[in-house]
């Protein structure tokens, strides 16, 4: 096994604080088996107890039930089985690895809309406990980023394994802009120009806690406080689908119009899942320089240095103030728009990042 599948396992156990006594559940596809194996081998020096299920967002499995269900018409309902799975956790690692990035090419998306929807209770429930997320690499995936699978590995290891006490201390600085701001506006070229308040909401400094890799600061718009226009100018890879040129119009938070140059339909699935899958629950400005090209993979995409990411759907509890409304919804799809050129970060009238590069970086224009 590569030593570094064993350093990964360890990493994640960490960001989930894994313990004596804790039921561990391990949401993964065949793909993975290493790392589950490495991390089977660290809950028995830690003495907890792991089961592992695969997960309900890709695979073969997955695909033949959503294709079968809707032949016959099932209405999704939230599975009791797995909700009480789920509910007698204490922590859980979802670990990304694809067999086939077009596995679910096929099915209908508002079937998966549905699906989703009704499995929102579960996730919900996750999210209260001690969580983490991460990628195994694996070939499919690296078919999908255009690497072979060894330059695959080296990037996927490179942007996990890497000094995450450097990582926090540089995102830090974003943080302390973040944290008593207003309002803040994106604007990229003659496509987007979109302002938000995050008014008593929290900036988050994502590092290596609950996405690995980390690398991003973020928080969540004030939900009916979004007005402008954003092109997404980076593909969203959704259901085995690609959306490309993703444009959203937002008035009093809301998203009035949009349409995309490909799989418009996909995108229209995810706006009309539910009301607040039309209002923006998160903003996120990438900060991991180690991420240096597009992979399709948002886990990866949403951390790299030059971007922003605006999530359409569920608010993070941890960014929403006491005193604000935390926006819910069965969605949350990350889109990015790069930032590299011609680009610029407003916070509270202060531009606080020019083309990519950081009012506290060398290089800053003013």
């Amino acid at each position: 096994m590569d030593p570094r599948i064993r350093e990964h396992a360890q990493v994640l156990a960490d960001a989930v604080s894994l313990d004596t006594g804790d039921n561990l559940v391990i949401k993964a596809e065949p793909a993975a088996d290493d790392l589950i194996v490495a991390l089977y081998e660290l809950a028995g020096d830690r003495g907890a107890h792991p089961v592992t299920i695969r997960t309900n967002r890709g695979g073969r499995a997955i695909r033949g039930y959503l294709r079968s269900a809707d032949q016959a018409g099932v209405e999704f309902e939230t599975p009791g089985h797995e909700q009480a799975l789920v509910e007698s956790a204490d922590c859980h690692v979802v670990i990304r690895a694809t067999e086939n990035v077009t596995e679910m090419d096929d099915v209908d998306s508002d079937t998966t809309a549905a699906y989703q929807q009704a499995h929102s209770p579960i996730l919900n429930e996750r999210l209260t406990d001690r969580w983490t997320l991460t990628q195994h690499p694996a070939p499919a995936n690296a078919q999908l980023a255009e690497m072979s699978t060894e330059a695959y590995e080296n990037f996927v290891y490179d942007a996990i394994l890497k000094d995450w006490d450097g990582q926090r201390e540089f995102q830090a600085n974003m943080v302390e802009i973040l944290d008593d701001a207003e309002e803040v506006r994106i604007a990229s070229g003659e496509t987007t120009d979109v302002t938000m308040s995050v008014a008593g909401n929290h900036a988050i400094n994502d590092t290596n806690k609950h996405n690995l890799p980390g690398g991003e600061v973020f928080t969540a718009p004030v939900p009916d406080a979004v007005t402008g226009e954003v092109l997404f100018d980076k593909p969203v890879y959704q259901n085995g689908r690609e959306v490309l040129g993703a444009r959203l119009v937002f008035e009093d938070g809301d998203v009035v119009e949009y349409d995309a140059e490909k799989n418009e339909a996909v995108l229209e699935s995810i706006l009309e899942t539910d009301p607040g899958a039309k209002r923006l629950g998160e903003l996120g400005i990438g900060m991991n320089r180690d991420i240096d090209q597009f992979t399709y993979n948002m886990l990866f995409d949403e951390k790299m240095g030059d971007t922003v990411h605006m999530a359409v759907g569920r608010a993070y509890e941890a960014t929403v103030g006491e005193d604000n409304e935390q926006n819910q919804s069965a969605q949350h799809v990350d889109m990015i728009v790069d930032m590299s050129d011609n680009s610029r970060i407003e916070v509270d009238g202060e531009v606080v990042q020019r083309d990519g590069t950081f009012r506290f970086e060398d290089g800053f224009e003013e």
